[in-house]
């Protein structure tokens, strides 16, 4: 355990195995101790914050991993190249959003801590914490629903609600990803007719900048939406069939969409 004098609070969740934490983190309670308290004025003003923690039941011999919740199959990591919870200095750090405060206590979603964890700081979150187009490793899972879920989250976090133009953005960005691999790959180019929420949460899945490179083009108009994905191999145009049915990863892509491919020659 880590000295008493550095732990600043407690965070409490419906978890008690990090093995069983689910992608994306969940709910959590966070109790300061009292003679912290003060250090909680304003945080409410804040819609995020940054907590580390103190991974208690972390194995800290273990120095590479396989990210087996996300697919067994991938190589191993050094614990320095990904956020497993296993390393020589167990500190986490989750960005959560802030959903109340009442007294002492912080409720938060999205977070990656089990029940007990002990809690070291607390970090208010800045814009400037965004990198927006950043580059790393893509870690795909072959579980089609997490992998809906995961771009679903980041569709949300950027155009900031669940709308009906987002499902649909959020579904053409994952019948192109069967394709492509990540979207956020900076050799992908997509072009977007249709409402600005599509637009919106496709510019947020991608990270697709306007300019330096520019990988992103807008049209807004009304009828179908059409998006066009593209590298300099394949170009892969994506027209919403308005049928009506569930934009869910569970449905075939041409009960939704009609999807056009073209191999591009050398």
């Amino acid at each position: 355990m880590i000295p008493e004098l550095y732990q600043i609070g407690t965070v409490h969740s419906a978890l008690d195995d990090p093995n069983g934490m689910p992608l994306g983190g969940g709910e959590a309670v966070i109790d300061i101790d009292p003679k912290y308290s003060e250090g909680l004025k304003r945080l409410e003003e804040h819609s995020h914050i940054w907590i580390l923690t103190w991974f208690h039941k972390s194995n800290r011999t273990t120095l590479s991993v396989v990210p087996a919740k996300i697919d067994p199959n991938l190589p191993k990591y050094g614990v320095f190249a990904i956020r497993a919870f296993m390393r020589p200095n167990p500190i986490g750090l989750s960005r959560v959003k802030l959903k109340r405060i009442e007294g002492n206590r912080i409720y938060v979603s999205g977070c990656d801590a089990i029940d007990g964890t002990p809690l070291l700081d607390i970090k208010s979150y800045y814009e400037a914490d965004c990198v927006f187009s950043p580059r790393a490793p893509y870690l795909r899972s072959p579980d089609r629903r997490m992998r809906w879920e995961l771009m679903l989250r980041q569709a949300v976090d950027h155009h900031q609600e669940t709308c009906e133009g987002l499902l649909l953005a959020t579904r053409m960005a994952f019948a192109a990803e069967e394709v492509f691999g990540t979207p956020t790959n900076p050799d992908i180019t997509v072009h977007i007719q249709g409402s600005p929420c599509v637009a919106d949460a496709i510019q947020g899945i991608t990270r697709a900048r306007l300019s330096n490179p520019r990988r992103f083009f807008f049209t807004e108009q009304s009828g179908p939406a059409v998006t066009v994905w593209e590298n300099d191999r394949t170009r892969l145009t994506i027209t919403d069939l308005e049928t009506g049915a569930e934009y869910s990863p569970d449905v075939a892509d041409d009960k939704l969409f009609i999807i056009e491919r073209e191999e591009k020659s050398s």
